[in-house]
C-alpha cells in the first residue's frame, strides 16, 4: 500500500514550471507580492524534518483518502504552515475524490509559498479536474507571462488554455491557439515530440467547425502516433459520415468500439480519475 501512495504522491510533487498567487482572478493575481519568486521554496533542515516526520513518516503510512492522513499533514501545519509541498498533498487526494472546492483551498496555499512549482499545477486542476475553465485560462495565461509556453503533466500550457476554449465552445478560438502551439512544437522540438492527445483536440475544434477535412488530417497524425486510439476513430468516422463516407464510416466506427472496449483510450495518467473532454463512454 504504501508504494502504491509513494508512486502517487511522487508523480504529483515533480510537476514543471509554476508560477504565483493565492486565486484566480485578475485581482487577486497580483496580491501577496512578498510570495513571487522564479525559483522553487527550499526547505529548512527544520522543514525537511517536519515533512520526514509527518508526511513520510505518518501520512504515508496511512490510506491516502483517511481521516488519519489528512490529520498527520495538520499536525505537521501546525509546526510550519509555509511548506508549500505539505499544502500540495492535503490537497492532492481530495480533487481524486472530486472535493474540487474543499481541495482548492489548499492548493492555493501551495502556490502561496512556492507558486514557482505549483502555480501550473493548479491550472492543471482547474481544466481537468474541476472544469472551471475560465479559471484555468487565467491561471495559465499567468504562468506564460512568466516562463512562456512551458509543460505541466505532459502538455504545454498553450494546450491547456486551447482546451479550456473548445470547452467553452470558443471553437475557433481553441483551434487557433492549438494551430500555434503546433508549429511551435515542431520548431523547437520536433515531430517526434507531438503528442496524440494534442493532435485529437486540434482535430476536435476543427471537427466543431464543420472542417472535416481539415478534422481528418490531425486525426491521422494522432493515428500515426496511437494506432488503436478509439477516440479518434470515433470522430474521424463522424466526419467520413459527413463527407458521405457511409461505408467507410460504419466499418471505422466498428473498429474503434473494439478498441474502445478493449481500453485503446486516453490514456493520460489522470484518467483514471476524471473521464476527459469527448471522450467515448463504452460501457
Amino acid at each position: 500500500m504504501r508504494t502504491h501512495i509513494l508512486t502517487l504522491l511522487i508523480s504529483f510533487l515533480f510537476v514543471t514550471s509554476a508560477c504565483e498567487q493565492k486565486e484566480v482572478s485578475s485581482e487577486n493575481l497580483t496580491e501577496n507580492q512578498e510570495h513571487q519568486s522564479t525559483e522553487f521554496q527550499i526547505y529548512t533542515e527544520e522543514q525537511k524534518a517536519i515533512i520526514d516526520e509527518h508526511l513520510k513518516n505518518d501520512a504515508w503510512r496511512h490510506d491516502l483518502y483517511s481521516r488519519e492522513y489528512q490529520e498527520a499533514i495538520n499536525r505537521g501545519l501546525e509546526k510550519d504552515s509555509t511548506i508549500s509541498y505539505l499544502w500540495q498533498q492535503k490537497a492532492m487526494p481530495l480533487f481524486k475524490q472530486g472535493k474540487y472546492e474543499v481541495g482548492m483551498e489548499f492548493i492555493d496555499q501551495a502556490v502561496k509559498y512556492d507558486p514557482r512549482r505549483y502555480q501550473d499545477y493548479r491550472a492543471f486542476i482547474k481544466c481537468v479536474f474541476a472544469k472551471t475553465y475560465k479559471a484555468a485560462i487565467i491561471d495559465f495565461e499567468d504562468c506564460k507571462k512568466k516562463y512562456g509556453n512551458s509543460f505541466v503533466m505532459d502538455h504545454t500550457y498553450d494546450f491547456y488554455i486551447a482546451l479550456s476554449y473548445l470547452q467553452l465552445n470558443e471553437f475557433e478560438k481553441a483551434e487557433q491557439i492549438f494551430e500555434k502551439d503546433h508549429a511551435w512544437q515542431l520548431i523547437e522540438k520536433g515531430e517526434d515530440w507531438l503528442h496524440h492527445l494534442d493532435l485529437f483536440y486540434y482535430g476536435i475544434s476543427r471537427y466543431e467547425q464543420r472542417n472535416y477535412t481539415g478534422a481528418i488530417e490531425m486525426f491521422d497524425q494522432a493515428l500515426a502516433f496511437y494506432p488503436d486510439f478509439s477516440d479518434v476513430q470515433v470522430y474521424k468516422a463522424k466526419c467520413l459520415s459527413k463527407l458521405g463516407k457511409t461505408e467507410e464510416a460504419e466499418k471505422l466506427y466498428k473498429i474503434a468500439e473494439i478498441n474502445g472496449r478493449k481500453g485503446f483510450t486516453i490514456n493520460e495518467d489522470n484518467a483514471i480519475y476524471e473521464r476527459y473532454p469527448y471522450q467515448m463512454r463504452w460501457h
